[in-house]
C-alpha cells in the first residue's frame, strides 16, 4: 500500500521544518520538543469523569501513576484497568505527553487507565524502565481492592519502548502467577539489535529514523549486553508460553513492523492468542496523530474494543469459576 495521503503530508511538514533531531538536541531538549510535536497532531482531550495523580513510595523513589477514571467506582462496585506505559525510546515521552491518548482509552474500553511515569534514561539507564514497570504492576495487583480495580481484569499496555515494557510486564506476569487479561502492544519494540528487513528498507524518511532508535538506545542500555535482556527485547525471552493474549497494533511504513509481526508469530506458535493487525499506509506514532489522521481513530476505537472483548472474558472465566 501506499503512504496514506494524511501521513504524507506530516512527513512533507517534518522534512520541510529541518528542525534539530534528537541526538542534535539532547536528551532535556528532545523531550520538550517531543511534548510540543505530540499536542500538535492529537486528538482533543477527552473530559473523564476524575483524573488524578498518585504517588507510589518504594525503595529509594518516588514514582508517580495517573489514573484516569470515566466514572464513579469503588471497592464495591470494581472496574477493569489498564496499566499502561507510554512511548518515546526510553529516554522522552511522560504522562502527560500520552495523556489525550490515555483519556481515550479510558474512555473507550470503560475502563481505568494508570499510566506510569516510569524513569528515563540517560539519567536512569537500564534496566530502570523495566524495574518501574514492574514494581507498578505488582502494585495495581497488590493495591487492587483500594483502588477499585478488578484483579482479574487488569490489563497491560504501551506504545513503542511502552509496548516493550508491557511485553516485558505480561512475561514478569507470567512467571509470577499475575494473570492479566490482555497485553496491548501497540508498534512495539521487540527486537534485540534492529537488524530486520524493515529495519533496513525505512532507515530514514519514515518519521523514525534509525540514528534517532540507536540513539535512544545508546541513552538506555550500559553496554551491548543489555540487548540481549529479554526485559529490554522480549524477542530474546527463552519461552514466551503461557503468557497473557495479545492485541498488537503494527503500522505498515515503521521499521518496528517486522519484529512485531516475529513476535506475533511466536507468540502463536507458543499457542497464545494472538490479534495482529498492520494498520496499511501508517508511519511510527500514529496513535498520537489522531487529531489529523483518520487510521489512528480507527486504531483507538479497535484498541478499545480489545480491551473490552478481554474484560468481558476474564470476567465470564471469573464467574465460571
Amino acid at each position: 500500500m501506499p503512504l496514506d495521503p494524511q501521513v504524507e503530508k506530516i512527513l512533507y511538514w517534518s522534512e520541510r521544518a529541518a528542525a534539530p533531531t534528537f541526538p542534535q538536541l539532547g536528551a532535556q531538549m528532545a523531550r520538550a520538543a517531543y511534548a510540543k510535536m505530540s499536542a500538535t497532531l492529537d486528538v482533543p482531550a477527552v473530559p473523564l469523569h476524575d483524573v488524578h495523580d498518585l504517588a507510589l513510595e518504594l525503595a529509594g523513589r518516588t514514582l508517580t501513576v495517573r489514573q484516569y477514571a470515566p466514572r464513579e467506582h469503588t471497592w464495591a462496585l470494581p472496574m477493569p484497568a489498564l496499566l499502561f506505559f507510554h512511548g518515546g525510546g526510553f529516554t522522552i515521552g511522560s504522562i502527560d505527553t500520552h495523556d489525550r491518548v490515555c483519556r481515550v482509552l479510558a474512555a473507550g474500553a470503560d475502563c481505568l487507565v494508570y499510566s506510569v511515569d516510569y524513569r528515563l534514561a540517560p539519567e536512569h539507564p537500564f534496566p530502570a524502565a523495566a524495574d518501574d514497570a514492574f514494581d507498578a504492576l505488582h502494585w495495581i495487583f497488590r493495591e487492587a481492592a483500594s483502588l477499585g480495580v478488578d484483579p482479574a481484569r487488569i490489563a497491560v499496555g504501551g506504545d513503542s519502548a511502552g509496548g516493550t515494557l508491557a511485553a516485558a510486564c505480561a512475561l514478569h506476569a507470567r512467571d509470577q502467577g499475575l494473570a492479566l487479561a490482555l497485553q496491548m502492544l501497540v508498534y512495539p519494540g521487540l527486537g534485540s539489535r534492529q537488524e530486520t528487513e524493515s529495519h533496513r528498507r525505512m532507515a530514514r524518511g519514515f518519521l523514525l529514523d534509525a540514528d534517532v532508535i540507536q540513539w535512544f538506545f545508546r541513552q538506555y542500555v550500559r553496554s551491548d549486553a543489555d540487548r540481549d535482556d529479554w526485559r529490554f527485547a522480549p524477542l530474546m525471552a527463552p519461552s514466551v508460553a503461557h503468557v497473557a493474549p495479545a492485541w498488537i497494533a503494527l503500522a505498515e511504513f515503521d521499521p518496528l513492523v517486522d519484529e512485531g509481526l516475529d513476535y506475533a508469530e511466536r507468540l502463536e506458535s507458543a499457542g497464545v492468542p494472538v490479534q495482529c493487525k498492520v494498520y496499511p499506509g501508517m508511519v511510527h506514532a500514529f496513535f498520537q496523530h489522531g487529531g489529523f489522521v483518520r487510521k489512528a481513530k480507527e486504531a483507538h476505537a479497535d484498541a478499545c474494543a480489545a480491551l473490552r472483548a478481554a474484560f468481558a472474558r476474564a470476567q465470564g472465566e471469573e464467574a465460571a469459576g
